[in-house]
């Protein structure tokens, strides 16, 4: 037998084994040892000529695929479709029963299969990975290829729960997992995996290692494409909305000087609003900070606005603009706010047939501005009347101007006749901050003084009743702004001696309504009968509170009880125990035991009318001693 046996066995590619065959037969048919150590000798050089073949035949077939891969990036389409032909061929490649990649997913936090090949297990498919865990967590974080002959053996890495029972269920033992590094960043791992126990070659790695390569250019490129598509649009689109905004902006650019022009030759609120009409169309309602109508310019030609005489429909959609901040619309109704920062102070309302355009919408917003700010230096002026008119009666009401003289010069300077009789008038609106300018305003506007000093405003205004200014203020306030305020008066006074006492007597009526459970109601003292008398004159209110119940109210000091809480709970009741006794949560006999002890303190008789009717006044001046109304 001759070594071209060896040859044959090249040419057909037949496997290692047969190789062994030749040998066998001459050993058997009793060869010489000579020929025995040819016929090794040529066996081991076939064998590696056979391997040196493999070798390239493979390398050849690597090649192909990294040249089919490099031809699927130059004809980018379909991102997926590349990435799943890379994990085909690295399945191939590497004759792995599995190929896989995985890549992270930063809303969540953990990393997905993002494409598989060979996998049977839907779970495998559909598992997720916590970052840092398992043997892809630990390529993740260093950016090195790992691999492991047998994955469940080896304790390099992180091994769950989840991630064990998936990779059993696809009965997978060695595992070869590569990074998809983009510069220095690792943006997803490729996997090879086999389910027996086997190493793996440094070729292995190498070629895997090209295939991830080539997946990260597949996975960037289609990133780049996706951002160059983006930009194409949107700057497309901002083309588009570069020539609308220009357009916008110089039609309200005109719109503006017209309206400029207007404030500038000293026009008001009604010329800008009939500016704005006459651009837009339609019929424009200007309304102030609390609703109420200061300017309507109609249509041309007379047409209808019903809609602008709906009360409820102009509440809605002026509502409606103060939460949006800019133009709401309703019906045919289109409202813009006006304002200074986050305050409002006016609101357009037009009443159009058909839909603004934004630009229109942002002109009757223009509009708006101008009104707000006309209205702004209107309101400017008139605090600074207010400052000057609120300092003289802050004098006043502080004894600082002592002689009629100096007082008929102020009072002259701002318009007030001294000769007409003046009333005190404080309003407790709580530090409201629209409820003080509105009393400031009131003020000025009737020829009066006024100063706020805290949760109060004092009004000095031209009349001789009191009560009848008290209560004109209250319904005007309430009429205005939709909200009551407590609200006392005193006088008429002589200026400027009285000033300072009828301001006292007005704050202790203030208290005493709020006493008497009449907050938001409006009075003077000559209004609270007995009460109003003790508080506006001499009256030893004190003394006879405690001639007449001073005795109750000592002993609930010393003793800690509550016999003057009972008293007014068994009057309140109509002298009624039973009810008394539900009001006070106690028993009837508690109460009766309470009444008992009360006549030991008050002695017999205290319940006749006459004796009840002053213990009653005397239970009332003592809640009201209670709440500090009889001090300042």
């Amino acid at each position: 037998m001759t070594c071209e046996i060896f040859l044959e066995l090249l040419e057909r590619e037949a496997p290692a084994v047969e190789f062994e065959a030749p040998v066998l037969e001459a050993r058997a048919a009793g060869a010489p040892a000579a020929e025995l150590a040819g016929l090794e000798a040529a066996k081991l050089s076939a064998l590696r000529v056979r391997a040196l073949l493999e070798r390239r035949a493979r390398r050849e077939a690597e090649l192909a695929a990294l040249f089919d891969t490099a031809s699927d990036l130059a004809g980018l389409r379909d991102v997926d479709a590349v990435l799943r032909a890379i994990v085909h061929r690295a399945r191939r490649l590497l004759r792995s029963d599995i190929a896989y990649m995985t890549l992270p997913d930063p809303e969540r936090g953990d990393t997905y299969m993002r494409v598989t090949d060979g996998s049977g297990a839907p779970a495998f498919r559909a598992c997720r990975l916590p970052m840092g865990a398992g043997l892809g967590g630990l390529v993740q974080q260093t950016g090195m290829p790992y691999c492991t002959p047998d994955y469940f053996a080896d304790q390099r890495f992180h091994h769950t729960r989840e991630i064990n029972s998936a990779v059993r269920d696809e009965g997978i033992v060695a595992i070869l997992g590569v990074p998809m590094k983009l510069g220095e960043k690792v943006i997803g791992v490729l996997f090879a995996s086999h389910r027996d126990a086997r190493p793996y070659a440094p070729e292995e790695i190498a070629l895997l290692s090209s295939l991830a390569a080539h997946a990260t250019i597949a996975l960037d490129s289609a990133r780049l494409l996706t951002e160059t598509r983006t930009a194409l649009a949107e700057l497309s689109a901002a083309n588009a909305a570069m020539h609308a905004h220009y357009n916008t902006v110089d039609r309200a650019a005109r719109a503006h000087d017209r309206m400029t022009d207007v404030v500038v030759r000293g026009g008001g609120v009604d010329d800008v609003a009939a500016v704005a009409a006459d651009i837009l169309g339609g019929t424009l309602l200007v309304l102030d900070a609390d609703g109420r109508r200061i300017g309507l310019v109609d249509a041309p030609g007379g047409q209808p606005h019903d809609q602008l005489d709906d009360d409820r429909l102009l509440s809605e959609i002026t509502t409606a603009a103060a939460q949006l901040g800019r133009t709401a619309q309703l019906k045919q109704l289109w409202a813009a706010p006006g304002g200074a920062g986050s305050e409002p102070l006016c609101t357009l309302v037009l009443q159009h047939p058909e839909p603004l355009s934004d630009s229109d919408q942002r002109i009757l917003e223009r509009a708006a501005l101008v009104t707000a700010l006309l209205l702004l230096f209107r309101r400017s002026i008139a605090e600074a009347e207010g400052r000057v008119r609120g300092e003289l009666l802050d004098d006043l009401l502080a004894g600082r101007v002592t002689d009629r003289e100096t007082l008929e010069n102020r009072a002259a300077l701002l318009g007030i006749d001294l000769g007409r009789p003046h009333v005190l008038v404080v309003v407790d609106h709580g530090g409201h901050r629209r409820m003080a300018a509105w009393t400031t305003g009131y003020g000025i506007s009737h020829h009066g003084l006024a100063a706020t000093r805290g949760e109060h405003t004092a009004l000095l205004l031209p009349g001789a009743d009191p009560g009848a200014a008290a209560d004109q203020i209250g319904r005007e306030l309430a009429a205005a702004l939709g909200s009551r305020a407590t609200i006392a008066g005193a006088g008429p006074v002589t200026l400027p001696a009285e000033a300072e006492t009828a301001h006292r007597e007005a704050l202790r009526c203030v208290r005493v309504l709020h006493a008497l459970g009449r907050t938001g109601s409006c009075a003077s003292a000559a209004d609270l009968g007995f009460v109003g008398l003790l508080i506006s004159g001499d009256a030893d209110a004190p003394a006879f509170l405690d001639q007449t119940l001073g005795p109750v109210v000592d002993y609930d000091l010393r003793r800690r009880t509550e016999l003057v809480h009972t008293l007014d709970a068994y009057f309140a009741s109509g002298c009624s125990l039973s009810t008394s006794a539900k009001q006070l949560h106690v028993h009837v006999n508690t109460v009766t035991q309470r009444l008992e002890r009360i006549t030991g303190l008050l002695g017999e008789g205290w319940q006749h009318p006459d004796r009840a009717l002053e213990i009653q006044l005397a239970l009332r001046l003592h809640r009201l001693r209670e709440s500090a109304v009889f001090t300042g």
